[in-house]
This record gives structure tokens, C-alpha cells and sequence, in this order.
């Protein structure tokens, strides 16, 4: 299974490494193009700026196929800002400057409601389905799950809070797993995208190529 990150903006490398812990390098993707995506048979949206992700998607011709392979159900995680580009609706934020959505998530957030980069902050989450205790939750300047409508079904708790969505094979988080150091989520991610697609998934062993 070719996997693609979406490479123009954010936390990029740290997806590589994360995906790179339980896939071959061949079969990670850099997304900065149509013809990358083309390749590329899920996806991960990083954490990063919202809205220069989402100028950069529409200059390099990259918003349309993206919105095309989501509504096709290619599987999808987001984090953080990846979660405010697929979201149904934007609560206002205080700056004003909010990025346009995809609308493939049935959930209203609100970016950098958590805090700014200053109150950033690690918590225990709890995940349903994670084997292995709670996972190392890392958020900075992250979006807050105002609602969730139909459709959607949280499986990620920060204490009350939800801090995980998914709807099918489209999942959004408001924190970083790429930042944690701890691949189960990405795996976990994998596991169920392969099912969903019934192809082969391949394991790390021995050195990591990537692509670049």
C-alpha cells in the first residue's frame, strides 16, 4: 500500500519518521503534487498553518484532486491543522483569517483553541482501541472540537473532551501523534486502511529509504 504525507507546509518530516517506524520507505509518498497523490492510496494531512496549507493546495492544483480522492473515500488522517481543512464548519477564530474546508468531516472546530504556541502541553489521551495504555497526546496551538453532527464518530478523549474523530476511513485529530515519538496511532491508522482496502500492507525491516 502507497502511502502519501501531504509535503508543502508543517510537520512533515515527523510524519515520514512516524510512518517510517512501520513502512517500508519505498511505499511513503511526499505529496506536493496531482501526480504524487495519484501514486499515493491513503493519506496524512500534518499539523502545520491552516491557511498557508490551504493557499498552497490551490496554487499547485492540489485542492480539486484532494477534494475528488476524499469524497471517493481514500483514507484519510488528519492532525490538527489537516483537521481544520476537513472539517463541515469553522467556529470564527480571533483572527478572522480562516482557510476554506473540504467539508468531509461533519464536525465544527475552532483553530488554536487550545492556546497559543506558549500553552502548548502534553496530556495523557485515551484512545478507543489503542492497545497499550493511553498515548502521549501533544497539543500545540491546536483546534477544539466544538461539535460533532452525524455521521462522525469520536474515538479520542482528552479527560471529557473530544479530541478524535472519524467518519469511515476520514479521521481527524486535534493533536500531533507525529510529535509523540509513539507510532501506534499511525499504525493503527494503517491497519484499518488496509482492511478498508484490501491490499497488502508492508512492514519496516532493515534500513529506511525515503523519498524526497
Amino acid at each position: 500500500m502507497k502511502v502519501g504525507v501531504l509535503a508543502l507546509q508543517g510537520d512533515v518530516p515527523e510524519h515520514l519518521a512516524a510512518l517510517g517506524a512501520v513502512l517500508h520507505g519505498d511505499d511513503i509518498v511526499p505529496v506536493r503534487t496531482p501526480e504524487d497523490l495519484a501514486e499515493a492510496e491513503a493519506l496524512f494531512m500534518p499539523g502545520g498553518e491552516s491557511t498557508t496549507i490551504a493557499r498552497l493546495l490551490v496554487q499547485g492544483g492540489l485542492w480539486n484532486p484532494i477534494a475528488d480522492r476524499l469524497k471517493s473515500g481514500m483514507p484519510t488522517l488528519a492532525t490538527c491543522a489537516g483537521l481544520i481543512l476537513l472539517s463541515h464548519e469553522l467556529v470564527p477564530s480571533l483572527s478572522g483569517l480562516d482557510p476554506p474546508t473540504f467539508d468531509v468531516l461533519n464536525v465544527q472546530v475552532r483553530r488554536n483553541d487550545y492556546g497559543s504556541q506558549g500553552e502548548s502541553f502534553e496530556a495523557p489521551i485515551r484512545v478507543e482501541g489503542l492497545i497499550g495504555g493511553p498515548f502521549p497526546g501533544v497539543f500545540i496551538r491546536s483546534p477544539r472540537i466544538h461539535s460533532v453532527g452525524e455521521g462522525v464518530s469520536p474515538f479520542a478523549w482528552h479527560g471529557s473532551e473530544v479530541v478524535g474523530v472519524r467518519s469511515g476511513m476520514i479521521w481527524g485529530l486535534c493533536f500531533h501523534p507525529e510529535l509523540s515519538g509513539d507510532p501506534r496511532i499511525h499504525r493503527m491508522f494503517l491497519e484499518s486502511a488496509h482492511q478498508a482496502l484490501k491490499v497488502p500492507i508492508s512492514g519496516a525491516t532493515g534500513p529506511r529509504r525515503r523519498r524526497r
